[in-house]
């Protein structure tokens, strides 16, 4: 597999693949709590593309994945007791991971996510971390099954989701 670097000409695109992503998932109100306009939101896919952190992975020309992935770690990551103690540039992040509806199940996902620790590791990066709604056990058990171990939970407040519990998740190197 291969991940391409989305830049501004994919904007577009990116924002029908998230909408569609939104309106054709099953569940998504349960597992992502993702609604258009909310999360992801326009200008979040920007600034992605414009820093290099969004990635796509393409079909056909057809966007059958697409996440962002950080090379650096927010402030919100700071209060978990993660394995490594590593300064906030030491750390790759990824975000907004999606799978089309039509590509669901296929393992893309898994592979998108190997990608992003291939990617990581290359720039240096000591490890790589996430975070996911305490309510999407689909999605801890594919980063689990990677090799993501689980280091802790915070209750933060978001737009799409209001207050709510995030599970937090480390990949080291």
């Amino acid at each position: 597999m291969e991940l391409y670097q989305a830049n501004s000409v994919d904007f577009e695109s990116i924002m029908d693949f998230y909408d569609d992503v939104i309106a054709r998932t099953p569940e998504i109100e349960r597992y992502a709590r993702w609604s258009k306009g909310k999360h992801p939101t326009a200008e979040g896919i920007r600034a992605y593309i414009e820093e290099g952190s969004m990635y796509l992975y393409r079909k056909h020309d057809v966007i059958e994945g697409a996440m962002a992935v950080t090379m650096y770690q927010g402030e919100d990551y700071h209060t978990i007791e993660w394995s490594l103690q590593i300064a906030d540039d030491e750390a790759a992040v990824i975000h907004i991971l999606a799978v089309g509806p039509d590509s669901q199940g296929e393992g893309i996902g898994t592979e998108m996510i190997r990608e992003a620790i291939r990617i990581a590791k290359m720039k240096g990066k000591k490890s790589v971390r996430l975070d996911a709604l305490a309510s999407n056990t689909p999605a801890h058990r594919i980063y689990e099954r990677i090799g993501f171990e689980y280091r802790g939970k915070q209750h933060l407040f978001a737009e799409n989701t209001g207050w709510t519990d995030f599970y937090f998740f480390e990949h080291q190197m």
